[in-house]
């Protein structure tokens, strides 16, 4: 059997966050391995449990979801953490930082039970979760500030066809959009996303949604 998704939930309203481990805890194949309600105790608690994923509010006492996400899963931290950033603030700021700090996925708190744990298997198997219409807004609004005024780098090494499945990922569609556009099967598309990621060193999709913004492949 497959092991468990180790899940650490990190909201400062108890009853939330009660909900949260409850409907968490109950699914077979995930286990709840803490929780606690301020960015700081997520930190320190992540370094003693190891979970899988976080997830993580935004606003919180002591230290706020988005420093703490840069603490567990920013550039430069050796064994950086899955996270998902859950917030009833539907501001594209919150998305922006979130997902600059390292964060794998967004989701609001008023999401359906079923897509707050599809959200965690997404981002457990080590994919990234971000609705596409979330992405056409955030990259609209900050297209300006991602993208450095040197302009486009010329050693991009990507074949054309990867080239051209970049530019629709940095353009908020899916992997099912993505073949329909180009009438192939969603299982070469997946094989065409790994190969990109695997290529220019990427994380996984919302870094490549930025990388792609940075290079001027979209605009």
């Amino acid at each position: 059997m497959t092991a468990p998704i180790r899940v650490l939930v990190c909201d400062d309203q108890v009853l939330i966050r009660t909900g949260l481990v409850t409907i968490i805890g109950a699914q077979p194949d995930m286990e709840v391995a803490g929780e606690c309600g301020d960015g700081q105790a997520a930190v320190d608690l992540a370094g003693q449990v190891h979970p899988d994923v976080v997830v993580m509010d935004v606003r919180m006492p002591v230290l706020d979801g988005i420093e703490a996400t840069r603490l567990l899963a920013g550039a430069g931290v050796p064994h950086p953490v899955k996270v998902l950033v859950v917030t009833t603030f539907n501001l594209d700021e919150y998305v922006y930082e979130a997902l600059r700090a390292g964060a794998s996925g967004f989701l609001l708190k008023d999401a359906p039970p079923a897509q707050l744990l599809h959200g965690i298997r997404t981002v457990g198997t080590g994919a990234a979760l971000l609705d596409p219409e979330v992405t056409r807004r955030l990259v609209g609004r900050y297209a300006a500030r991602i993208r450095p005024s040197e302009g486009t780098s010329p050693d991009i090494p990507l074949t054309p066809r990867e080239l051209e499945v970049l530019r629709l990922i940095a353009n908020g569609l899916s992997n099912s959009e993505i073949a329909a556009t180009l009438v192939i099967s969603p299982e070469t598309v997946k094989t065409f996303v790994s190969r990109i990621l695997a290529k220019l060193n990427l994380r996984d999709r919302v870094q490549a949604v930025v990388y792609a913004y940075r290079q001027g492949l979209v605009t």
